[in-house]
């Protein structure tokens, strides 16, 4: 399957799907955790863009990877956006929420093929089993970055201008 069949395929089915350069796999339904963390995760984003250029998005705006086409869980764009893309275009933060089924991919291959666009600056995985992300960045020379936060960590987003507390993502969830 191509990206134009797949893309075609997929705009006819009811539920959505990501494509991995190989074949479609369905993205299925979350957990609460997850659910919360995506809410507070874009309560958050939105909040501190207000008046910015940047806006932030949710799981429903493709990302065209050189492989693959995915849904990240929340994204960054900054500069003007068509309204009708299905498409995010150039985006500079792409946040992806762990789940242990989604773990090898999220940290492994999502990596790589998000620091193939040359618009992201930064890629940041929220663990759901505690309150912890995993963040690379792109640095000013070009070279990628690694850190782990804690629950104190804060997620600094100077490509768009913007920090939020892992405290503010993680409040009110329950880990099992």
């Amino acid at each position: 399957m191509t990206f134009d069949e797949f893309v075609a395929w997929e705009e006819r089915q009811e539920m959505r799907y990501e494509f991995d350069g190989v074949a479609a796999r369905a993205l299925t339904g979350g957990t609460v955790a997850h659910s919360t963390l995506q809410t507070h995760l874009i309560a958050a984003l939105g909040g501190a863009l207000r008046g910015k250029p940047c806006r932030a998005f949710g799981n429903l705006l493709k990302v065209r990877t050189a492989t693959s086409i995915r849904y990240p869980d929340a994204l960054i764009v900054c500069g003007p956006a068509n309204p009708k893309a299905t498409f995010a275009a150039d985006p500079v933060v792409i946040f992806e929420i762990l789940s242990p089924s989604s773990a090898r991919v999220d940290l492994r291959a999502k990596n790589a093929e998000y620091q193939g666009l040359a618009s992201v600056r930064r890629y940041v995985v929220l663990h759901q089993a505690q309150a912890a992300a995993e963040m690379s960045a792109r640095d000013a020379e070009g070279e990628w970055t690694y850190d782990f936060l804690d629950a104190r960590g804060v997620v600094d987003m100077p490509e768009a201008g913007i920090t939020i507390p892992l405290a503010e993502i993680y409040e009110d969830v329950a880990f099992s």
